[in-house]
C-alpha cells in the first residue's frame, strides 16, 4: 500500500501563519494611513506627519537587530505570541492620547520594537514547516496573506476613522492583536521547547547584498502609506485608500499568474522584471496625469513588482542561510527595509512639506520623482544579487 506524503502547503501549521499574517496586515494598514489624518486633526503640520513612520521603523529597524536573534534563542513562537500581545497594548494606548500629537512619536519608537518582533518570526516558522521543494511555491503563496490584508485594511480603517472616529478604531485594533496572539498558541511548538537552544548570533556577510537592495527599495516605498490618501484629500477626491488598495490588487494578481505558471529551477530570474516594474510604477505617479486612475494604475504595477521582488529575496535568504540563523538574517533584512521606510518617510515627507506652499498639490509630484530616485539604485543591486544568484543555480 502507497501513502501519498501530505501535502504542507495545506498543512493547518502552514494555513494558520498565513491567516495570523493576513489578520496582521489587515489590522496594522488600518493605523497606518489614518495616524496622519490624526496628527493634522491635533495640529501637526504636513510635513510633521511623517514623523510617526519615521520613528515607528526607526524602532522596528533597530529592534529587528535584537528581536530576530532572540527569536532564534528563544523560539519564534513564543517571539510571535509576545509581539501581539505588546502590540495589542500600544495600539490601543493610541486611541488615549489628546492634544499632545507628539505622543504618538514618543509610543511609535516602542511600538516599533514589538512589530519587528511579529515581523520577524513568520518566514523562520515557514521555513520549518515548508520542505526544501516546496519552499518557493509556498512562499509565493504565504506571500498572497499580506497584500491580501493590505486590500483591505486602508479602506476599512479609512472608513472606521472618518465615522467613528479615531479612539473606536484603535481600541478595535487592539482586540485584533490579542486574538492574533492566542492564535499563534496553536504554532508548531519552537526548537528551544525541543531541547534546542542556539546561540544569540548576528548575520553573516551573505545577508550585504539583499539588505542593500531591500533599504534603496524602502526609500520609495516608505513614503507611499503617508503621503498617497494626503495628496488624494488634498485633489478634493473622495478615495484615499485607492493606492494602497490598488498596490495589494496588483501583489496579489502577479502572485497568482506567477504561481500558476510556475518559478521554475532558478526562480530568481524574476528578479529583475520584478525591480522594473516597480520602478515604471513609481514613474507612472510621478508624470501621468490625472488623480485617482493615476493612482489606481501606478499602484498596481508597482505592487506586481515590488511584492514578488520582496518574495525572491526571502526565498534567496532563506536558501543561503543556515536554518538556525534564519532570525538573525530575517532581523537584518527587517532592519534594512525600515530604516529605508523611516528615511523615505522623513525625507520625502520634508520635500513635500516644505514645497506644498509655493507649489501647492504638485509638491506632491516632487516627492514621487524623487522615490524614482531611489528605485533606480535598487535596479542596480539588483543585478549584483542576481549575479551571485547565477553562481549558485538560483538564476
Amino acid at each position: 500500500m502507497t501513502h501519498e506524503r501530505p501535502d504542507p502547503l495545506r498543512s493547518p501549521a502552514f494555513l494558520l501563519v498565513c491567516g495570523i499574517t493576513f489578520l496582521t496586515f489587515v489590522a496594522a494598514f488600518q493605523l497606518f494611513p489614518t495616524v496622519p489624518l490624526r496628527l493634522l486633526e491635533l495640529g501637526a503640520r504636513r510635513q510633521q506627519t511623517g514623523l510617526f513612520m519615521t520613528v515607528f521603523t526607526a524602532g522596528s529597524a533597530s529592534g529587528a537587530l535584537f528581536t530576530g536573534p532572540l527569536g532564534d534563542r528563544v523560539g519564534q513562537r513564543r517571539m510571535m505570541i509576545v509581539s501581539a500581545l505588546a502590540f495589542a497594548i500600544c495600539v490601543s494606548l493610541y486611541g488615549f492620547i489628546g492634544q499632545r500629537w507628539w505622543l504618538f512619536t514618543v509610543l511609535a519608537l516602542p511600538h516599533g520594537i514589538v512589530w519587528s518582533g511579529l515581523l520577524t518570526t513568520t518566514m523562520p516558522i515557514l521555513g520549518e514547516v515548508l520542505s526544501e521543494d516546496q519552499r518557493a511555491a509556498g512562499i509565493a503563496l504565504y506571500g498572497l496573506a499580506s497584500p491580501a490584508g493590505v486590500i483591505f485594511g486602508p479602506m476599512i480603517g479609512l472608513a472606521f476613522f472618518r465615522h467613528f472616529g479615531f479612539q473606536p478604531m484603535a481600541l478595535a485594533l487592539g482586540s485584533v492583536f490579542l486574538i492574533i496572539g492566542l492564535l499563534a498558541f496553536s504554532l508548531p511548538r519552537d526548537r528551544s521547547e525541543r531541547g534546542i537552544h542556539p546561540p544569540f548570533r548576528l548575520p553573516g556577510g551573505v545577508m550585504l547584498a539583499p539588505c542593500a537592495m531591500l533599504f534603496t527599495t524602502a526609500l520609495g516605498y516608505g513614503s507611499l502609506g503617508t503621503f498617497t490618501p494626503q495628496e488624494l484629500l488634498k485633489l478634493g477626491l473622495n478615495q484615499p485608500w485607492m493606492f494602497l488598495t490598488a498596490m495589494a490588487v496588483g501583489m496579489v494578481t502577479l502572485r497568482i499568474l506567477v504561481s500558476r505558471m510556475g518559478f521554475g529551477e532558478r526562480p530568481l530570474r524574476w528578479l529583475m522584471p520584478a525591480l522594473w516594474l516597480a520602478f515604471i510604477g513609481l514613474v507612472i505617479l510621478a508624470l501621468a496625469p490625472g488623480g485617482v486612475l493615476r493612482h489606481a494604475v501606478s499602484a498596481f504595477v508597482y505592487g506586481a513588482g515590488y511584492s514578488m521582488m520582496y518574495t525572491l529575496v526571502n526565498l534567496y535568504v532563506l536558501e543561503r542561510v543556515d536554518p538556525l540563523r534564519r532570525g538573525a538574517a530575517f532581523g537584518a533584512m527587517l532592519f534594512a527595509f525600515d530604516s529605508g521606510i523611516g528615511l523615505g518617510a522623513f525625507g520625502i515627507g520634508q520635500i513635500i512639506g516644505r514645497s506644498e506652499p509655493t507649489w501647492g498639490a504638485l509638491a506632491f509630484r516632487l516627492g514621487w520623482g524623487t522615490t524614482t530616485l531611489a528605485a533606480l539604485a535598487s535596479l542596480l543591486l539588483g543585478y549584483r544579487l542576481l549575479k551571485e544568484a547565477r553562481r549558485i543555480g538560483m538564476a
